[in-house]
């Protein structure tokens, strides 16, 4: 069997650009292990992600909406699920490692914590030298998966995952020690912009948020009205750009990157900051602060709710791991069962 991963390498070294990343040439993993005979490295950890639990755990984590009744609106999951769709669609074209791809985008939002930035500011307040859910998802591959064994992914998945996020920053860090060392970390961190500009705006507009005529009219005339249209713009001029840059960089025009971190300013402003919206995201947040102190109170509470704290971990840290992990509804009926009092019944 061990002549299915060889000719699949094989086929990368016929195939794949100059620039891709292939397979047979990963700088390997933390702890060695023996090749699989079937599946190659990048396709290994695409797998170790996908069936992790933090994995199934962002079903019921926040996107834009806390805890969204309807049924159509995005969660954490259903956006990485974009994102690596159209990660790949990117790296296809580009002649990138797809598998490598798809790896990074299936595992960036893995740290990510209950009520989405609303719970990371206030971790990020709480915790000693802060909180941030980038670092939060290497964490969770390296450490705290497996019952404290980690995932043992390769260093150029994990590369990608730590180096997605742009924050409010440029698309393109300034600095290279800032910037995926891979093409493939770079078409994920553009893919996970393109994918929740986008869709955050879907929902906005479906939950009656925003109106399409409130999209500022020089935005639509650069980027288009529907959602389809924007994305197919937004992947064209990545494939293009990069294709004309000869491989060296996966990236935007500079018309279109300034078009969509507009759109994104915008959408913090009307969409991430409204009041009906940043009203609830304010309630959650005290939820996890008082989660937090509870935890920090009574450690040995750990353990009765599900979380295996190791003895030399500072108590932040715990806290930080465990509230992080939960999902929004785990959150909430937790909050509940600590802190609601229970009516009483005569026997």
């Amino acid at each position: 069997m061990m002549v299915v991963r060889t000719l699949i390498e094989h086929k990368e070294q016929q195939t794949l650009s100059s620039v891709a990343c292939r397979s047979s040439m990963s700088r390997g993993r933390k702890i060695e292990e023996d090749p699989c005979p079937v599946r190659t490295v990048f396709q290994v950890d695409r797998d170790r992600i996908l069936h992790c639990k933090a994995f199934r755990r962002l079903k019921y984590k926040t996107q834009v909406f806390l805890s969204p009744e309807g049924d159509h609106y995005r969660t954490r999951l259903t956006h990485t699920l974009e994102v690596s769709q159209v990660a790949r669609t990117i790296s296809r074209a580009l002649g990138l490692n797809e598998d490598l791809t798809e790896a990074i985008a299936l595992g960036h939002d893995l740290g990510h914590t209950p009520f989405g930035h609303a719970g990371e500011r206030v971790l990020n307040r709480l915790v000693p030298g802060g909180f941030k859910h980038v670092g939060q998802s290497v964490r969770v591959v390296e450490i705290l998966e497996k019952e404290g064994r980690g995932l043992n992914l390769t260093r150029e998945v994990i590369d990608g995952i730590a180096r997605h996020s742009k924050g409010s920053g440029p698309l393109q860090a300034p600095e290279a020690a800032d910037r995926p060392a891979t093409r493939e970390g770079e078409a994920v961190r553009l893919a996970d912009i393109i994918a929740y500009v986008n869709h955050d705006l879907d929902d906005a507009l479906r939950g009656g948020l925003v109106r399409s005529s409130d999209i500022p009219p020089e935005l639509t005339a650069v980027l288009g009205r529907r959602n389809s249209e924007r994305i197919g713009v937004l992947v064209g001029d990545v494939i293009d750009t990069s294709l004309n840059a000869g491989g060296k960089i996966v990236t935007l025009s500079p018309d279109f990157a300034e078009a969509v971190l507009a759109l994104r300013d915008w959408l913090d402003e009307h969409v991430y900051r409204a009041p009906g919206v940043d009203r609830e995201f304010d309630k959650a947040a005290r939820i996890i602060e008082e989660l937090f102190g509870y935890f920090l109170a009574h450690p040995d509470q750990f353990e009765v709710f599900g979380h295996s704290r190791r003895p030399d971990e500072p108590l932040e840290t715990a806290a930080a791991d465990f509230i992080a992990g939960m999902t929004d509804r785990f959150a909430l009926n937790l909050y509940r069962k600590l802190f609601f009092p229970v009516p009483w019944k005569p026997f």
